[in-house]
């Protein structure tokens, strides 16, 4: 697992779970930190205990680094695309979810939409990618700035957006912890959401539901990339497909108390 402080894993994990034991098999979980030194070192650890296969969620490896431990066990990807035929993958499609983002934005009368990225994690390409295509089809420009998958991203992503002479007037997030962390940083600046600036996360975690939250956000099946995982590693082990498995699960929007139309003042 890429972070085990990220709620979305959680819900992965349970499918996973959930999958392994229906199938007899147990699951053990590491953690790399988000960074590839420690990925690597997670990898290491669970192949010495001659697991019979990998799942990396969001992994921030190399692709040399994926494709060597796939010649050890069976790798599934999660949340990050493969091209190789000796490594499997699950992914939500990131750009759909960006493009609902946009447009449910949009719908509600925003134009001037800024989005907070997630760097270089697993999917942030995606979503700056489907962000810009629907920003372009609308005949609005687009407005990027640097953030991560973390709470602090969020917020150094809102700082840099209120230095700006023209401060935009809804912001998309790159995930919920990011949302979570840009929602207390424009509190903070005395700016309210939704009245003063809507706010989009990504993931529907656990926490976008919390009612003193309450995140506008896109849903992705996250039991269901979890037990999809399973299933592609036991393809791999029970039937020997030699064959990439690349399975593309569809995104909703959530609408909940974050977004609104834009202050007309």
């Amino acid at each position: 697992l890429s972070d085990l402080h990220n709620p979305f894993f959680v819900e992965v994990v349970d499918g996973i779970q959930q999958e392994a034991l229906a199938a007899d098999y147990h699951a053990l979980f590491n953690t790399g930190g988000r960074k590839p030194a420690g990925e690597s070192v997670a990898i290491e650890s669970l192949l010495q205990l001659r697991t019979d296969g990998l799942i990396l969620a969001s992994p921030v490896l190399a692709a040399r680094q994926i494709r060597a431990a796939a010649t050890t066990a069976p790798v599934v990807l999660v949340a990050r695309p493969s091209r190789w035929p000796e490594v499997d993958s699950v992914t939500n499609d990131d750009r759909a979810g960006a493009r609902l983002a946009v447009d449910h934005l949009v719908e509600l009368g925003h134009r001037a939409i800024a989005h907070i990225d997630g760097g270089r994690g697993a999917g942030a390409a995606a979503r700056r990618a489907g962000y810009r295509e629907a920003m372009s089809r609308h005949g609005h420009e687009p407005l990027f700035v640097s953030g991560e998958y973390t709470e602090e991203g969020g917020a150094a992503g809102v700082a840099e957006l209120l230095e700006l002479r023209r401060r935009p007037t809804a912001i998309f997030a790159a995930n919920d912890l990011a949302a979570i962390g840009a929602l207390q940083a424009l509190e903070e600046s005395g700016l309210r959401v939704p009245e003063d600036v809507s706010l989009v996360g990504y993931d529907n975690t656990a926490l976008a539901g919390l009612g003193h939250i309450g995140l506008t956000t896109i849903d992705q099946p996250r039991r269901e990339i979890g037990a999809t995982a399973v299933k592609l590693l036991l393809g791999r082990l029970d039937g020997g497909r030699a064959k990439g498995g690349r399975v593309l699960l569809q995104p909703s929007l959530v609408v909940r108390a974050t977004t609104a139309p834009p202050n007309k003042r």
